[in-house]
């Protein structure tokens, strides 16, 4: 397996499909429907905030994005937002994402999501883009990364905590879960060596 990088025009469509199989069932009422959302997120990823594991033939396993003060994996604006919902849906689109959003912390490295494709699941993927995501913080002088994860999600808070990470913090979304489907995310931070 071989970490890179960034993607190429060609894999947006194959990340985009990767990342709403990840995190529909939290973005779905407010992305969705699925057509949408993928027309949305093909235009708002970022290949410079992107690291992708592949397999030795080249095929796509799975992607981390970070965020920065420069921008993040998935960073679509008005325009993005407008050619996939229209100029009412992206308004209210923007608004309830606007909640989610989680500021860029200058102490701490912010991963902001790791996908696999679900055939890879179970065979390393995650660990290896969550090192190759401490490596990157760690070339750029961060001594900590930092990440949210729902409190639905188990089996990834699992992960997390095998590869370091601790729990520092809990936000409960209180009203927003009806729209959202999670109740609180956790935030959790690995220090860095």
């Amino acid at each position: 397996m071989k970490i890179s990088h960034g993607f190429s025009e060609s894999e947006r469509a194959q990340i985009a499909a990767l990342y709403w199989e990840a995190f529909g069932a939290k973005l779905g009422r407010v992305l969705g429907p699925r057509p949408h959302a993928l027309r949305f997120l093909a235009a708002a990823l970022d290949p410079a905030h992107a690291l992708c594991a592949r397999a030795p033939d080249g095929t796509l396993l799975g992607v981390a994005g970070f965020k920065t003060a420069r921008g993040a994996l998935v960073l679509g604006g008005r325009r993005e937002m407008r050619a996939a919902y229209g100029i009412l849906g992206a308004a209210w689109r923007g608004g309830l994402l606007a909640l989610l959003d989680s500021d860029v912390d200058n102490r701490r490295f912010l991963i902001d999501g790791i996908f696999v494709a679900p055939e890879t699941r179970g065979r390393g993927v995650g660990s290896r883009l969550i090192e190759a995501l401490a490596q990157e913080a760690r070339s750029g002088g961060y001594r900590e990364i930092r990440l949210e994860v729902i409190d639905e999600n188990l089996r990834a808070r699992a992960l997390y905590e095998r590869r370091g990470f601790r729990a520092v913090g809990r936000r409960p979304l209180g009203v927003l879960r009806v729209v959202f489907g999670f109740r609180a995310a956790t935030t959790m931070v690995r220090r860095l060596g």
